[in-house]
């Protein structure tokens, strides 16, 4: 979502610097892109007058802002219903950006219900994890002669393989 809001800032600021106005959205990127509480006090002033005016910028900001709600919700048929909700508020947002995401929110809508499905009880450390095996394991076969090599190095690293016995052993 940060994308499309960075995209649609970028697209209105060289609109509107075409079109001869103040430079509004110059230095406002992590004002739109930052959580409301992370922001510091400068950038908090900035997005405060900011959002008295009415671009696409910021409304696609108030979006971000409002899908936050989505995560509060512990039934999945309120969160489903808040979901499809928030999808259609965007699909009529005429905000292309957002409404790309929109629609891929739809599309992964049943896979984002199992988060609540599963009462928020997992994490995905555990898949982070492997990603990070997987990415060093990658790192390490960058001298392989074929990619058979380097599946038989991620099987034993991500499957805990027994490895064949070596003719000598290095001490």
């Amino acid at each position: 979502m940060n994308k499309a809001i960075d995209e649609v800032r970028a697209s209105e600021a060289k609109r509107m610097a075409y079109d001869g106005y103040a430079p509004l959205l110059k230095r406002t990127r992590w004002c739109l892109l930052k959580r409301r509480e992370n922001l510091t006090d400068t950038q908090r002033l900035r997005l405060r007058d900011l959002l008295r005016y009415n671009l696409k910028s910021v409304r696609a900001y108030l979006l971000k802002e409002d899908f936050q709600q989505f995560w509060e919700y512990d039934s999945p048929t309120w969160a489903g219903k808040f979901l499809d909700q928030w999808c259609t508020q965007v699909m009529r947002s005429r905000i292309e950006p957002m409404k790309k995401f929109a629609r891929t929110m739809r599309g992964h809508r049943e896979l984002l219900l199992n988060y609540f499905r599963a009462r928020k009880q997992f994490s995905s450390g555990v898949i982070e994890g492997l990603n990070n095996k997987a990415k060093v394991t990658m790192r390490k076969a960058y001298g392989f002669r074929t990619f058979r090599a380097t599946e038989v190095a991620l099987y034993h690293v991500l499957g805990r393989l027994p490895e064949p016995p070596l003719t000598h052993k290095f001490c």
